[in-house]
């Protein structure tokens, strides 16, 4: 069995819980590897890694935020997750690092028993003629070259081909339930709970826009955006690409969700931290 360890950059906690965590799953006989950044601050380069190799490991241990986590989940694709909060509000990581230690020695005696259980969770991704997005946990953004005044442009948005609002803005964001406490939630939008199957579609500093709009998750979204000199689309507020004026981008769900292992995070405590 292969565990892959991502910790928090820069951050003392993470770094010493990866190193107990690698120390206990060499002493299990667990092959290790660390993403490079870890390896490095943790003297392991025998165990250092790109981050985007980590689908070839059975299980993932993420440790640090909800940034963290993302970072994580990009690089393990399909391998199952387990998120070690370390104080922040921690909507992707259910396991305290007090915990940690059991937690993922329990993980790893069910992987080995075949009985690891994991739960899947939606991701969105964008889709032009020409290319397909890197899946995104949290949300899409298609945009202007930036937000702010003589940022945006003529934006508009269709659902299924059908129009749903045209009009001045900034953009548009596509998000999961997951996503609807992050860029979403700072963009006025509605907190979705996570066992719920939608998308959640809402316009930025529109000019008399539509209210934000939750569909079921079997819809497309096509977001195009003119008179700019060229317009943006981001995933999960990391991976951008630049489209020309115009582009029709159609955003649905994934073809790969991501798999949660460990247990599940309490939706309202999590939403208590973000006082």
């Amino acid at each position: 069995m292969e565990v892959g360890i991502v910790a928090q950059r820069d951050n003392d906690r993470a770094e010493a819980l990866a190193r107990t965590l690698g120390a206990r799953l060499d002493e299990s006989g667990v092959r290790v590897r660390f993403d490079a950044t870890t390896a490095a601050a943790l003297e392991r380069a025998d165990a250092g890694y790109p981050v985007n190799s980590f689908d070839e490991c059975d299980l993932v241990v993420s440790i640090g935020g909800d940034g963290t986590f993302l970072f994580a989940a990009r690089g393990a694709n399909g391998t199952p997750i387990l998120g070690v909060n370390l104080g922040e509000v921690g909507f992707l990581n259910a396991v305290r690092p007090t915990e940690a230690e059991h937690v993922v020695q329990r993980e790893v005696d069910a992987f080995q028993r075949g009985e690891l259980d994991v739960q899947e969770v939606p991701r969105v991704a964008a889709r032009t003629d020409e290319w397909v997005g890197e899946p995104a946990m949290n949300e899409v953004v298609v945009q202007g070259p930036r937000r702010g005044r003589g940022g945006g442009g003529h934006v508009e948005v269709r659902v299924d081909g059908a129009l749903y609002d045209a009009g001045p803005g900034d953009g548009v964001l596509v998000a999961t339930p997951t996503g609807s406490s992050a860029y979403n939630l700072s963009e006025r939008g509605p907190l979705v709970h996570p066992g719920v199957d939608g998308l959640i579609v809402n316009q930025m500093a529109a000019s008399g826009g539509m209210p934000p709009l939750v569909l079921s998750s079997d819809h497309v979204v096509t977001v195009t955006v003119t008179d700019v000199d060229y317009a943006v689309v981001v995933s999960d507020g990391r991976t951008k690409r630049e489209v020309e004026p115009g582009t029709e981008v159609d955003v649905g769900l994934a073809d790969q969700p991501v798999r949660l292992a460990g247990p599940a995070v309490n939706f309202f405590e999590a939403l208590g931290k973000l006082d």
